[in-house]
């Protein structure tokens, strides 16, 4: 665990920049989730770049809909999706407002409020899988399709928030493919990670399904 991490919060400039850019620099950085039965924080440790409609890997490559409007919204706000009809998984929108951008939280270290997420990840074995893959991640912090959309900018009652925390060295910044993406979006290698961190999600290579026969 770092100890006394910086508590200053991000500005919306911090997000309005290249996703590319964004997305190894939120490494280190703390979410902070803010619920009825107290705050939850986390140190991100892993998340993974998504370039909207110039990436086959992305939501919105094939532009708006219904489901990834958030993505073409104001930079430094949540985009929530639920994925195989059980998970939700949380971004954070970057770049200018209608570019739809945006980074994957995949993997984070809980450093707040752990006891509120044991209870929603009762299958954890121990505290380094609360929120090791994003879905753990999403249920960790309670994060759900009601958060779609909202400002993670700190401000008074604000829901989510991204504080500066304790970024790490970059020669201990990692990246890589990014986990399950298939097709042209394979290529890619903007999965970024903390080299050596336990609350790291293993790598998937993408598998294609199979259709029933």
């Amino acid at each position: 665990m770092i100890d006394s991490p910086d508590r200053t919060p991000l500005t919306r400039d911090f997000f309005d920049r290249p996703v590319l850019e964004v997305a190894p620099d939120l490494l280190g950085r703390t979410l902070v989730r803010s619920t009825p039965d107290g705050p939850i924080a986390l140190r991100l440790t892993e998340v993974e770049a998504y370039a909207g409609e110039i990436d086959p890997g992305s939501h919105a490559f094939r532009g708006r809909t219904r489901r990834n409007t958030a993505m073409y919204g104001p930079p430094g706000h949540a985009y929530v999706y639920f994925t195989y009809g059980m998970w939700h998984c949380m971004n954070l929108v970057c770049g200018p407002e209608g570019r739809a951008s945006g980074v994957l939280l995949r993997a984070g270290e809980i450093i707040e409020g752990a006891d509120l997420t044991r209870k929603r990840r009762v299958s954890a074995r121990n505290d380094r899988e609360l929120a090791k893959g994003p879905a753990r991640l999403a249920t960790a912090l309670d994060i759900g399709r009601a958060l779609d959309g909202t400002d993670a900018i700190a401000h008074e009652g604000a829901e989510l928030s991204v504080l500066h925390g304790t970024p790490p060295p970059r020669d201990q910044v990692r990246n890589g493919p990014r986990t399950g993406v298939g097709g042209d979006g394979a290529v890619h290698p903007w999965r970024y990670w903390i080299d050596g961190d336990p609350t790291v999600s293993p790598y998937r290579a993408h598998v294609p399904r199979r259709r029933s026969t």
